[in-house]
């Protein structure tokens, strides 16, 4: 039986919680007669312990539902609210009335949601329709997004903001095009977590071949994008099937029902609390001579935390200051977080003002007129750069001076046309944007709030265009190291050629991709990465790999070995791999690249380029790598000959999520090749099984 990823690992092998998840209303009642809602202290009054069992939770989660047409979104969530106790008797009794007058034999639940008049008589939704509830555990609010192909900028308007995305995919018809539009879509807007509903089992018998199969589809549609927390949950949303109750029809599913999932998935690490971003909103100066000379700078937190005392700059006039306090409703606060709104005061009197934005002095967002970004155009009239459009991002507007659309996606299939020269209603493409004043801002992966921004006709007021920034160059240099003041030399502008790499790789007949190895001197990383390259060159794919230590002996033999140049040493290996995949060559690198930020960098650098970049992690446990030794490196280190050797003198950061984790030790060198092939094979870089 197929195992679908960690997250249904854990259901099927019972780590999730047994039973029926409690309702709302039953689990409050619950808590209320358990031993366990006793008062800790004696002195807890009565008033106390219903205070404490009925308080409206704190924490929210915002989800967004996709999928085909008449996958039963609306019927998913109108069963979420009806089941949870959430529909008040009146609502109830006109949804009542509008099934039996629309004919049907059943409580039609999809009116609870499909409120306009003719999203009723079509029986679809074609409005994002926003809905709130919440349960013991948490509050929601829920975007029920339209299903049809024509209303793709609806789903991707009510997702932006999402924590968390349902797709629903019907048993009888598997994935289909809209399914695999909706993932993308999802991935773009790097959504934390997806939940694939698998809906309407009732009509396929409960049966689980049916689930599995569909789990597998989706796996190896999901393998081309960016999603790190994807879970599987077979339902009938008409029969409320593992919906908010466990279904007694599939006792082969043994993960949790989906309100159960809702209600405990973990979102508190979703947000930035790292970079401190604080976008000005208003500028408050009393004009009353009780005022004072108070002087606070409104708005809500992008990402980080701010305390008082920290210093800070503010953008982009780029004057320095420190936070004097921090102001609410409720009075002043010790420190202030996403998405907390706050007056900061600061310590000197510096020229703020509406769309200025206040960040840590030594960490700094992007100020910059242009950036690339990903659009979905909106409007029935397409791009044209000869109308006047104005970019609304974060408090602060700027006029587009010049518009170059590199290509638009075709999300069905994700190849991209670059001869496109327009976007018209629902595209999605890559557009190089030219301001005529700067912005602040940080790439969408970085940072959701500073990283979006919507496009504005001028001369019709109409909201035409979504976007969300792509990943920065300043970011890569960040990240890269931060001795490098630029990733290109000055004056120097980027070469390009008529040759397009479509146009290269459809010639060539494959992609390119770089698989980057990394792991502790001796570990096995240029012994697996040799064997592969010999595989696939067989195999009549062009590969080459780039190995350290031959790096070592031309590229970068000006480099010592202290933690500067090893950031060096990755980020031009980095971008030698680059050019390599943009060419159509499987890229090979062995590195033993310690610092999880310099592989960070090698990957958003291939990322911000649309390229395939595969981490794996050659796991060997130290004792083992210097019982193998192969260049004598760990005896001279342990000698006191070779001083800073990774994973003796020098520290090794081991990868967190790679993509693939090899244990040289456990696996033999063939074993290993194998499952890096069926790795590339999975995101169609090489064809599946032996050699051909």
């Amino acid at each position: 039986m197929h195992v679908p990823g960690p997250s249904v690992e854990a259901q099927r092998n019972g780590s999730a919680p047994s039973g029926s998840a409690p309702s709302a209303a039953h689990e409050v009642d619950q808590q209320a007669s358990s031993p366990a809602a006793v008062p800790a202290s004696a002195s807890e009054s009565a008033p106390d312990v219903f205070r404490r069992l009925t308080e409206r939770p704190v924490e929210l989660l915002r989800f967004a539902t996709a999928g085909s047409v008449d996958d039963g979104k609306s019927t998913l969530i109108g069963r979420l609210l009806y089941d949870s106790k959430q529909v008040l008797a009146d609502q109830l009794e006109h949804v009542e009335q509008a099934s039996r007058r629309m004919g049907s034999e059943f409580l039609d639940l999809s009116l609870l949601t499909d409120g306009l008049r003719a999203e009723r008589e079509q029986g679809i939704t074609i409005d994002v329709a926003y809905r709130y509830f919440a349960t013991a555990q948490r509050r929601f609010i829920i975007a029920d997004t339209p299903g049809h192909v024509q209303y793709t900028r609806n789903m991707v308007t009510g997702a932006s903001t999402a924590d968390l995305a349902i797709v629903l995919i019907d048993a009888r018809k598997g994935v289909v095009a809209q399914s695999k539009r909706h993932a993308f879509i999802s991935s773009l807007l790097h959504i934390p977590h997806l939940v694939v509903c698998v809906n309407k089992m009732d009509l396929v018998d409960f049966d689980e071949g049916v689930f599995d199969q569909i789990v597998d589809d989706f796996d190896r549609f999901a393998a081309r994008l960016e999603m790190s927390d994807v879970t599987f949950i077979p339902i009938s949303a008409l029969r409320g099937d593992n919906v908010v109750e466990r279904s007694q029809a599939m006792p082969w599913y043994q993960g949790p029902p989906l309100l159960y999932h809702l209600e405990h998935v973990h979102i508190a690490s979703d947000r930035n609390l790292i970079d401190v971003r604080f976008p000005v909103q208003w500028v408050i100066r009393p004009r009353s001579s009780s005022g004072g000379d108070y002087r606070a700078y409104a708005g809500q937190v992008a990402g980080g935390v701010i305390r008082p005392g920290d210093e800070v700059v503010v953008l982009p006039s780029g004057q320095r200051s420190t936070i004097a306090g921090i102001d609410t409703f409720d009075g002043p606060v010790d420190e202030a977080f996403p998405p907390m709104s706050v007056a900061l005061r600061l310590a000197d009197e510096v020229d703020v003002g509406r769309g200025s934005t206040i960040a840590r002095a030594q960490n700094q967002p992007v100020v910059s007129n242009s950036f690339e970004c990903l659009l979905c155009w909106m409007s029935e009239q397409p791009l044209t750069p000869q109308r006047r459009y104005v970019v609304k991002h974060t408090t602060r507007t700027a006029m587009i001076s010049a518009v170059d659309v590199r290509y638009r996606i075709d999300v069905e299939d994700l190849h991209r046309d670059e001869s496109a020269a327009t976007l018209q209603l629902n595209d999605l493409g890559r557009v190089r944007l030219e301001l005529s004043s700067p912005l602040v801002f940080d790439s969408y992966r970085r940072n959701r709030v500073t990283g979006s921004l919507i496009v504005i006709d001028e001369q019709t007021n109409e909201t035409v265009a979504a976007g969300v920034i792509l990943d920065t160059d300043a970011e890569v240099q960040d990240v890269a190291s931060p001795q490098t003041k630029s990733e290109s030399s000055p004056n120097v502008k980027w070469q390009g050629s008529s040759l397009t790499r479509r146009s290269r790789w459809e010639s060539l007949g494959h992609a390119g991709a770089t698989v980057w190895f990394t792991g502790l001197p001796g570990a096995g990383k240029s012994t697996i990465a040799t064997a592969v390259e010999e595989r696939l060159v067989a195999a009549g794919r062009p590969a080459f790999l780039l190995d350290g230590d031959n790096l070592r002996h031309g590229l970068n033999g000006d480099l010592g070995f202290d933690e500067a140049a090893r950031c060096e040493n990755v980020r031009r290996t980095a971008h030698v791999a680059r050019l390599l995949a943009e060419s159509g060559t499987i890229a090979l690198v062995s590195l033993v690249s310690p610092y999880a930020r310099d592989r960070e960098a090698a990957s958003a650098l291939h990322a911000a380029d649309d390229l395939h970049f595969i981490e794996v992690f050659v796991d060997a446990p130290l004792q083992l790598c210097e019982q193998r030794d192969p260049k004598g490196l760990y005896a001279r280190a342990r000698a006191g000959e070779l001083p800073g050797l990774t994973g003796v003198g020098a520290p090794y950061e081991a990868p967190c999520q790679p993509d693939l984790v090899l244990r040289s030790g456990e696996e033999t060198v063939q074993g290993a090749v194998e499952r890096v092939m069926q790795a590339l094979a999975a995101r169609l870089l090489h064809p599946p099984g032996p050699d051909r």
